[in-house]
């Protein structure tokens, strides 16, 4: 019976630590999202960093990516900027990538 204690304890562990691990991830996508389209619209180098932020707290509305996409694609539109919703959605690909990668190696 303790082997199967132990066991589920480990599965709980694995469960509760891939899960913050994916939470970091996408946290760090948000930011290299909303660097990107800070850099699009010339925002200065503090109007970038609450902006990233903005875009990572736009991140808690809904569940999914749409309320991210939702927030970059209207302050970029509003900003004038000639971007899609299919250039951010190609975008926030790039930087789920590159977040992962920048996870692992900071692992």
């Amino acid at each position: 019976m303790t082997d199967f204690q132990d066991r589920k304890r480990g599965e709980e562990a694995k469960f509760a630590m891939d899960e913050e691990t994916a939470f970091k991830v996408a946290a760090r996508r948000n930011r290299l999202l909303g660097e990107w389209a800070a850099g699009l619209m010339g925002l200065t180098e503090e109007e970038t960093d609450a902006y990233k932020k903005a875009v990572v707290q736009a991140d808690f509305e809904e569940a999914g990516d749409e309320d991210v996409i939702r927030k970059v694609l209207g302050d970029l539109t509003a900003a004038e900027c000639d971007v899609s919703e299919a250039d951010i959605r190609a975008k926030l690909e790039e930087c789920s990538i590159e977040a992962r990668r920048q996870f692992m190696s900071d692992s």
